[in-house]
């Protein structure tokens, strides 16, 4: 178990081809990092089926490194235990039997500390193999490594919003880490003030689409192919806290008439009336944060809101959500800058005017999540990585606040049921240009 230290562990690691087992090792350090504030008592938490507990995602993504690297390039290998891939298989049906995902929290064996000893034995051996692996190898090997690395960078966020949930529905409101401004452990981004909101407008026409072949993508994001865009105008910043409040104040939780049916139906069934980890502080409302519960910030990014949510403010707001082309096209010319893991604030914060397309909160888009035109799934257990989900999803842009910076660009699709509310999601807003 790691010590009980500050986590501002760097995420900055060499890319090149003689850099890669600094860049796991950097990696899969600050997984652990993560989980330096951590009480034994935490690792176990599982607060509903679609969130892990911590101790599970240490395991997981280790097995992922033992199976898909491993198993098959490491000649001296030999499974660290035969049950794991049973227990921490994650959805490979490929791979066969998995422990069922709602009861990842039975699993008070292996303990913690064997977790991390089976962590430290997997990373013993994918030194070893990168160590003295031949060119030839490193070819075969290194985009495996690369998509790993990814992988455990995606659950590195999903541990923070695991625990997030968890910590929400206690009543003691704990704390993540230590209050800001002690012991040097970060604490809230600056308050610059809200900026304006303006609208950017963009004609109709062809654009591209997709990552363009340099460098890591997953194959949701292949291939690359034209799209036509009708003209749009996007709001040059994510909507506030403070304005989603007047939506509220306004009845939009009581208005049928803004809602998608299935929307309106699970806001009746879930008795939501306001973002996720909001609570009513008198005549106020205050916030559930990694940091325990405080006041809201109106000049905060809305965080922690469902599509069917977003959608409805938009109408609202006489505007719309918009298509994931209209954001890709705008974002793939701006530089990846914002509030993100690295920043340590664990929390949105108010753009000063920055015009910023990135951190904060994964922004809902009005596209469904569906594979490009000429997508074809990998072969074998891979090919389930994302082709499986593509269906009854939808897809968000842009990343969050607790989003490793190095993990996200332009083209990155991230998906979640309309109805998912526990990430870090929020709103920017579209209109139609007039014809």
């Amino acid at each position: 178990m790691p010590e009980k230290t500050s986590v501002n562990a760097s995420l900055e690691a060499p890319c090149n081809w003689d850099g890669w087992l600094d860049r796991y090792r950097s990696v899969r350090g600050l997984t652990e990092h993560l989980c330096t504030p951590l009480e034994v008592d935490d690792y176990q938490l599982q607060s509903m089926a679609e969130c892990s507990p911590p101790k599970w995602h240490l395991a997981h993504t280790t097995w992922f490194f033992e199976t898909f690297v491993l198993a098959d390039h490491a000649k001296t290998r030999t499974p660290y235990h035969p049950a794991f891939a049973l227990l921490f298989n994650s959805y490979y049906e490929a791979l066969g039997e998995r422990w069922p995902r709602p009861r990842r929290g039975l699993l008070s064996r292996p303990t913690v500390a064997e977790i991390y000893t089976y962590r430290h034995a997997v990373d013993e051996q994918m030194a070893g193999l990168l160590e003295h692996a031949s060119e030839r190898l490193l070819e075969v090997v290194v985009p495996l490594l690369d998509l790993g690395l990814h992988h455990e960078q995606q659950h590195q966020e999903l541990l923070l919003t695991d625990l997030k949930h968890a910590f929400g529905l206690n009543p003691l409101r704990p704390s993540y880490r230590l209050p800001p401004g002690r012991a040097g452990e970060g604490g809230r981004a600056a308050r610059p003030g809200t900026a304006p909101l303006r609208w950017t407008e963009r004609p109709a026409g062809v654009r591209w689409l997709g990552h363009d072949g340099n460098a890591f993508a997953f194959d949701n994001e292949l291939p690359r192919h034209r799209v036509f865009v009708e003209g749009h105008q996007l709001a040059s910043r994510l909507t506030t806290a403070g304005e989603y409040r007047q939506f509220i104040d306004d009845g939009g939780y009581r208005r049928a008439d803004l809602w998608l049916s299935d929307g309106w139906a699970a806001r009746q069934a879930e008795g939501w009336e306001a973002p996720h980890y909001w609570h009513r502080d008198g005549g106020d409302w205050a916030v559930m944060t990694l940091d325990g519960l405080r006041p809201l910030d109106p000049i905060e990014p809305v965080c922690h809101v469902s599509y069917y949510e977003a959608d409805a403010y938009a109408r609202w707001a006489a505007a719309r959500l918009p298509a994931e082309a209209e954001w890709e096209v705008e974002a793939v010319n701006r530089g990846i800058a914002g509030n993100f893991l690295e920043n340590w604030a664990l929390h949105p914060a108010a753009d000063g005017g920055s015009g910023q397309f990135f951190g904060d909160v994964w922004e809902w888009t009005a596209s469904p999540y569906a594979a490009y035109p000429g997508y074809r799934p990998a072969a074998g257990a891979l090919g389930e990585y994302n082709a499986k989900f593509m269906c009854n999803q939808m897809v968000l842009r842009g990343g969050s606040c607790v989003t490793p910076q190095s993990h996200i660009r332009a083209s990155y699709r991230n998906f979640f049921p309309p109805s998912a509310r526990w990430q870090f999601s929020g709103i920017r807003l579209a209109r139609d240009l007039a014809a």
